[in-house]
């Protein structure tokens, strides 16, 4: 059962294949990552471990049994109990509900482990997919989006409360865990 695992130095060979593996399809919806990330990924990936080691982000890998990486999953910009929500999965696994199990749960996470009351989250407005995820997720339009932010599309903005749940509230199935146990 994949596991949803704060994002640590040790992931940086499987982040790249999954980047390289996946990079035209997620080209199809979000700005393309340009050759430079890939030139430059080693550097890229630690300033990555550097926020997060200052609280200022909190980047997740949903990695499979076999250790590849089949999702990631971030909270960026975490400031005053909010924080913006990324995330892009596999081609191989999309359409089958990972992204939205996994986003339910890193709320989860946002929730119980960082303190956060509200997650943001930015959509292209022909990114289809993604808005299907969010709102299965428990997000809602709430305006436009810059299209500076997106790459130069047009989009909307979706956000989230969040409400730490007792565990009676999680639906069996429904849990994943990330690496140091936690849900």
């Amino acid at each position: 059962m994949p596991e949803l695992k704060r994002l640590h130095a040790g992931h940086a060979p499987a982040v790249l294949a999954f980047e390289l593996a996946n990079r035209a399809y997620f080209a199809a919806s979000v700005p393309d990552r340009g050759d430079d990330f890939f030139d430059q990924f080693t550097d890229r990936y630690h300033a990555l471990l550097a926020e997060q080691e200052a609280g200022i982000c909190a980047f997740h890998v949903l990695v499979a049994e076999d250790g590849s990486i089949l999702g990631r999953f971030n909270l960026i910009d975490i400031e005053d109990h909010t924080a913006e929500l990324g995330y892009r999965v596999a081609q191989h696994v999309a359409g089958r509900g990972v992204a939205t199990a996994t986003v339910r749960e890193l709320c989860r996470l946002a929730a119980a482990q960082h303190r956060l009351r509200t997650l943001r989250a930015a959509t292209a407005r022909q990114n289809a997919a993604s808005q299907k995820v969010l709102t299965k997720a428990g997000f809602v339009p709430v305006g436009p989006a810059d299209p500076a932010h997106l790459g130069g599309k047009p989009g909307t903005w979706y956000q989230r409360d969040l409400v730490l749940q007792p565990d009676s509230a999680i639906l069996p199935g429904d849990r994943l865990r990330d690496g140091d146990g936690h849900r």
